[in-house]
């Protein structure tokens, strides 16, 4: 259960990476509200996971889900350019977080 609202928190990581954007300094309301909540609940998600999962590995873990699912969103729905050396990087990227979920007890 800890890897799954590990998972869960790291989407919640680039929720609140997008609502800050769109927030635009926080001057909008709907935006900010939802980065607040959204951070909020990752945050507390990752503090329940690393009960069970040493906080070394979590924190990778949950860092590389948000930094992937933001690099991702950014390129898709952000219309940010990316290279191919970018999407290589992000792609050992995730076989990292992979490797770190395989050999951890």
């Amino acid at each position: 259960m800890s890897w799954a609202i590990l998972v869960g928190s790291g989407v919640l990581e680039c929720v609140w990476a997008a609502a800050l954007d769109k927030s635009a300094g926080f001057s909008r309301p709907v935006p900010t509200i939802v980065f607040f909540v959204a951070m909020a609940l990752s945050m507390l998600g990752l503090s329940h996971a690393v009960r069970d999962i040493p906080l070394g590995v979590a924190y990778s873990v949950w860092v590389g889900i948000g930094a992937t699912l933001t690099f991702a969103y950014s390129a898709i729905i952000g219309g940010e350019g990316t290279t191919p050396l970018q999407i290589s990087f992000v792609c050992g990227l995730v076989a990292c977080v992979i490797g770190l979920k395989l050999t951890s007890a």
